[in-house]
This record gives C-alpha cells, structure tokens and sequence, in this order.
C-alpha cells in the first residue's frame, strides 16, 4: 500500500519533528508499505495548514491508500474536525494510522475505534450547543442581542464556486471555516443568477 506520512510542530518547538519522521518511516517499513508522501508543516496555525490539505487532495485523487500521523492532536484542529477528516477519508477509501493512540482504520477494530471518536464529538457539540441556548435565553432575559452575524451567506459565491469544481462538502465547510449545514443550505438555496431569470421570464 502507498502511504502518506504527514509530521507538524509549532514554530517554537520543532525538536520532534525528527523523532515523528523517524517513527513513521520505521512504522512503513515493518508494514512494509511504500513510502509515497512525506509531509512536514511548521507552524501552522489552528485553522490553516496548507500541508496538511495538499495530503488530504493526494488522499482524493487516490493517490495514496492510507495516512499515517505520529499522534492525533498533530493532525486534527478538534474533536470534530478529526471526526469529519477521518469520514472524508473513509468515503474515498482511504485508510488512517495515528502511531501513538494504536489507532488504525485498516482494521475492523480501528474502525470501531473511530466510531467512539464520533459520538464523543456529537457529544461535544451537544455541550457546546446546550450552553449557547443558555446563553441565548439568558440575553433574551436581560434585553440583550444575541445570535452571530450571518457569516456564512457572506461566502455563498465562494462557497458555489468550489462546489463547481467538484469539491466536497466537508471540505468545503473546513475551507471557509463555516458549517456543514450553512454550506448545505446555501448549495439549495436558488442562486442570483436564477433569481434574476426568473425575474426576467415574469
């Protein structure tokens, strides 16, 4: 099998980034993968890491058959993120090794393993979404504004525009860092351009 091995640190701390190298080609070798990606990225932040997405982009063209990472924290942003870069890879048939937790999506056991990491992130967001209603009801009480400003529609040509060029979803969302469920309902929703035609055709 091919496989893509993907290595990050922070800017100030780079002296793993050999020791995870190390770890994961020794980890190919013994399973006597074929190497076809090294991936390093230094000190990207939480939201952006172009290395990272370049890995995932081989992962869809099936250009590799697994992703293997030192540990889970050096490729997922969250909880949910992990979950949601896992399916997408799942979808393509693309497997995913993280060395540290002896996690391994190319077995059945793995597999199940990934299944837990789901409902603790729907967990999570149940947690998150119970404390934004509290704090919803409580500016209701207190005569406050509440609610975020609707970011998502700001993005629905962006969001159109990589849906046309065959992009996912979830990768989409992740992209413009907005939610599934915006990019979902701005993909239904009738665009200018119709809007305009049926103006026209009135």
């Amino acid at each position: 099998m091919k496989v893509g091995i993907y290595a990050r640190v922070s800017t100030h701390d780079q002296q793993t980034l050999p020791l995870q190298i190390k770890a994961l080609r020794d980890y190919v070798k013994r399973r006597r993968w074929t190497l076809a990606l090294q991936v390093k990225e230094v000190g990207s932040g939480a939201k952006h890491r172009p290395q990272r997405e370049e890995l995932l982009c081989a992962a869809r063209r099936r250009e590799i058959d697994v992703i293997a990472v030192w540990r889970l924290d050096r490729w997922g942003r969250s909880l949910a993120d992990l979950v949601v870069t896992l399916k997408e890879l799942s979808d393509v048939g693309v497997g995913f090794v993280s060395l540290n937790e002896a996690l391994d999506l190319t077995t059945p056991s793995g597999r199940a393993m990934a299944g837990m990491l789901a409902v603790f992130a729907e967990f999570e967001r149940e947690i998150i979404r119970e404390r934004v209603r509290a704090g919803i009801n409580q500016a209701r009480l207190e005569g406050r504004p509440h609610g975020r400003p609707r970011s998502a529609a700001l993005k629905e040509k962006e969001v159109r525009k990589l849906h046309a060029k065959g992009h996912s979803q979830a990768e989409i969302a992740r992209r413009l860092q907005i939610g599934r469920t915006s990019v979902r309902r701005l993909l239904q929703k009738p665009s200018s351009v119709k809007k305009q035609m049926r103006k026209s055709y009135a």
